[in-house]
């Protein structure tokens, strides 16, 4: 398997490199000759292993006679798309003829098939390359900035106020952020985010269910008649949230989940029953859109880092000075507009042993009502009639839920 993963991260930043090779329409090198030219390289390193470092210098002359040959064919060639494609796949299929000599067949079958399904996927590669704009390519670059060359330098230790703020982990958070809303546009982009109450609302959720609530709440001003179907998407939006506090806390307290997840669960069910049946009220009418979303900004992600730093430190020094009382009014505080900084700090916490299952799980799903509390507030503010009924009649029915799961729950 460790060989396995070194290939994968070999062909996947190959591909990453060749994205950006591909965008600029470089003739002789696109995304798929890059992803073939670090597999390669990362076949020759196993051959030289095995064989002798003279491998990897016989591997570096023939790359370099393809090369050659690939520029001498490119300056004759009328044709547009010449290119090192073929010549980089009978490479590293010469190489898969080696493993299968060592013994390593699931390795060489595993290479084998994703030559074909490069060579194969011509036309969607390029396609989607060519869909691809200068800020995406922007954005895209920031996320491998954040997460492949500042996050490994990092310490990973925990330092600061009772030890609770991990230079690492706080930045990683920063590092999911961009990477959750670049896929999530990106999602939209290609897949027609935006049609439909049910993509949108779950596209509006995985980038910001706040933000998305209050721009449905503007829209319903200028579209009365949409006001229902705007309510069903703020309440799918919403509820894709606790979908995500789910996810997060299985990331980052992976050994505490049966004791945390449950009311979770519950709290998350509860929801998407609403929204659905708002959703279901709405099938009659048209359904509107959100519009396309603009890709995450690594500032907002960094000032969200440092938000999720200080709920950290508000978290610890609550406990530390007015037990489970002030850590409540922490969560709620910190989860009025984001619900993610106070399920992320508080499953921390619960990970390094700083707060118990119980009292996290409250003050995650407290966070959660405090945020729903907020969007009503939104919606009344900014909301049309048609919008502001269907939307506070959904909101105020999962409120109430969730407090009788916070109340009831054993």
């Amino acid at each position: 398997m460790e060989l396995v993963k070194s290939l994968g991260t070999a062909l996947g930043l190959g591909l990453l490199v060749g994205l950006q090779r591909e965008w600029v329409r470089n003739r002789m090198a696109g995304i798929r000759t890059f992803g073939l030219l670090t597999l390669f390289g990362a076949l020759a390193g196993l051959m030289g292993l095995a064989f002798g470092p003279w491998v990897v210098a016989a591997s570096m002359v023939a790359l370099a006679g393809v090369v050659a040959v690939g520029i001498l064919v490119e300056r004759r060639s009328p044709e547009p798309d010449a290119g090192l494609t073929t010549e980089m796949a009978m490479l590293v299929m010469f190489g898969v003829g080696l493993l299968c000599l060592l013994g390593e067949r699931l390795v060489a079958v595993i290479v084998a098939g994703t030559v074909m399904v490069l060579l194969q996927s011509k036309k969607p590669l390029h396609e989607m390359v060519r869909r691809i704009g200068e800020d995406d390519l922007r954005e895209i670059a920031r996320l491998v900035l954040a997460g492949l060359v500042i996050l490994p330098v990092l310490p990973n230790r925990g330092m600061g106020y009772l030890g609770v703020l991990n230079p690492f982990g706080i930045w990683l958070i920063v590092v999911l952020i961009i990477a959750i809303s670049l896929a999530a546009y990106l999602a939209g982009k290609f897949l027609g985010g935006g049609r439909g109450a049910v993509v949108s609302g779950i596209l509006g959720g995985m980038i910001s269910s706040t933000a998305t609530t209050a721009s449905l709440a503007r829209r319903s001003r200028a579209e009365g008649a949409g006001g229902l179907v705007l309510a069903a998407m703020a309440l799918i939006a919403s509820s894709v949230v606790f979908v995500r506090v789910v996810a997060e806390v299985v990331l980052t307290a992976p050994g505490h989940l049966w004791a945390l997840l449950p009311p979770l669960l519950a709290m998350t069910g509860w929801f998407g029953l609403v929204a659905f049946g708002v959703y279901w009220r709405s099938r009659s009418v048209g359904a509107g859109t959100t519009g396309e979303q603009a890709p995450s900004e690594l500032k907002s992600a960094v000032l969200f880092g440092l938000l999720y730093a200080v709920v950290l430190v508000i978290v610890a020094a609550a406990r530390e000075h007015f037990g489970n009382s002030g850590l409540y009014v922490a969560a709620a505080l910190s989860g009025l507009t984001d619900v993610d900084a106070i399920t992320l700090s508080t499953s921390r916490l619960v990970t390094t042993a700083h707060l118990d299952t119980g009292t996290a799980w409250r003050m995650i799903l407290v966070g959660g009502l405090a945020n729903v509390v907020f969007k009503m507030g939104m919606v009344v503010a900014l909301g049309a009639r048609a919008f502001i009924r269907p939307a506070l009649t959904g909101f105020g029915t999962a409120l109430a839920g969730g407090a009788g799961i916070l109340l009831f729950w054993p």
